[in-house]
This record gives structure tokens, sequence and C-alpha cells, in this order.
């Protein structure tokens, strides 16, 4: 049983999202490291691109600063492998887009990421019809699939049917950010999507407190949380311990023991 299989054996997981280099490398490793130890059961791990258009004011400007500070594919999956020498068991899935990807070189890329201690990819301007060339490569790790309230239900059932990992159901239509409230109909939404695969459904896009969080996981596989977790950390003046704290409170909303 691989790490991503084995964190979904107590539902919902905790996934948040931190870009690498922000504020700084050796912060963001630090950060990635007190979320693990405080309650993240799986840790999307971003790869940051100048022209990240899923992305709301918030990641966009933490990739940003990042890329000023020079941050680099290979300067990325060089910090991953310090978290995994660190002795992270967490899956760690990377998510950045295609472009940078290409440019490092396809092949390249999976095998350094690899044996980096990638658990998986998110690459989310990479459609369901362009992904075969990259999923050719990618052997057992799982390229996941991105699902929308927009998203018909042909097309639904064509990217559910053939998932590996996990689906990540995007809650709202736009680009990431907090939100005020849960979308309406999201627990429909989940059921539409279950129906059509065996895989966990992790939601993202607008979780931003607690309350939000446990009402999402009463349904939920999964719960993933980006600009929140983006926002706390970057506005702390000691990121790797308001990462701890913001980790513990998310677990405990989540009821689920660390």
């Amino acid at each position: 049983m691989s790490r991503l299989e084995s964190a979904f054996k107590n539902r919902p997981v905790l996934m948040p999202y931190f870009p690498l280099g922000y504020p700084d490398l050796t912060t963001s490793v630090d950060v990635i490291e007190a979320l693990a130890k405080n309650g993240a059961d799986v840790i999307e791990v971003g790869l940051s691109f100048s022209d990240p258009l899923a992305d709301g004011p918030v990641i966009q400007k933490a990739t940003q600063i990042a890329l000023q500070n020079g941050i680099t594919v290979a300067k990325s999956l060089r910090a991953l492998t310090e978290l995994r020498e660190r002795g992270l068991t967490n899956p760690l899935i990377l998510m950045g887009y295609y472009n940078p990807l290409l440019a490092y070189g396809l092949e390249q890329f999976v095998q350094d990421a690899r044996v980096a201690g990638a658990d998986g990819f998110i690459v989310p301007d990479l459609p369901m019809e362009e992904a075969a060339e990259f999923e050719s490569i990618l052997g057992d790790l799982p390229l996941i699939r991105m699902i929308a309230p927009t998203t018909p239900d042909d097309r639904m059932e064509s990217i559910a049917c053939n998932a590996k990992g996990f689906l990540y159901l995007v809650s709202v239509t736009g680009t990431t950010g907090e939100r005020e409230t849960v979308t309406d109909g999201l627990s429909d939404l989940i059921g539409r999507v279950r129906a059509h695969t065996t895989v966990p459904v992790c939601v993202g896009f607008g979780i931003s407190t607690t309350e939000q969080a446990r009402a999402v996981g009463i349904t939920a596989d999964g719960v993933i949380i980006g600009s929140a977790c983006v926002r706390a950390i970057g506005e702390s003046t000691n990121p790797t311990a308001t990462a701890g704290e913001f980790a513990r409170s998310f677990r405990e909303a989540l009821r689920i023991k660390a």
C-alpha cells in the first residue's frame, strides 16, 4: 500500500497547501514539516509559476515572492528531498503548472520527483485530453484529476472513472481563495462524483475556517485548504509555529486523532 493510500485509512484527511520558497526556501521547508507533524495527513506542495491561472490573489502573491527569491523546480525537488531526509512520511503531492515541467523535461522531472519522494502530481492547466504523454511516464505515481461544479455529467464520468490517488473536487467556480460560506449543494455534487469512482473525493477551493472544514468533512474524504493556510502563515512573525497551530486547529475540527 502506498503512502497516499495509507493516508486515507482515516477520513476525512487534512490536506493543506503551501508553496516552496515562501517567504523563503528555508522557512517554507520548516513550515511544511510543521504542518506534517501537527495533524496534516497529506500536503499539497506548491511549485511556483509566473502565470498561476487557477490561483487567487493570496497564492499568486506568495508564489511571486517565491519566484523573486529564486525558487526553481530543481530547488523545489531538492527541498522535497530534505523533507524526506528529516523523516517526513506524509504523502507529498506536487502541485504545479505544465510549462515549468516541460521546460525541465517531463521524463527527468518525474524521475527526479520520484527520487525526491513525491507521491503524486496536480497540474491544473493540463486537461484530460492532453495528459497522455505525462501519464505515460508516471508509472505508479498518480496524476490527480480535478472536477468542477460546472463539469458536465459525461465529462465527469470520463474523468472520475479513470482517476487515481484521489479526485480533487473544486467546490466553487473561479480561482482559489477564501469564501464566507460553503457552497450550497456540495454534498449532492460529491454524491454525483462518487457514483463514477471508488477513489477518495477531496474538496478544495474556498475553505477558510475550521467550521467550514468540519462541514465539508462530514461528506468529503478529504479537505484541502490553500489560501487560508498561506495567508495565516505568511502574515505571521513566526511562520513555523503558526503552521503547527493551523494544522492542529483544523485537525481538531475534523475530529481526527493526531
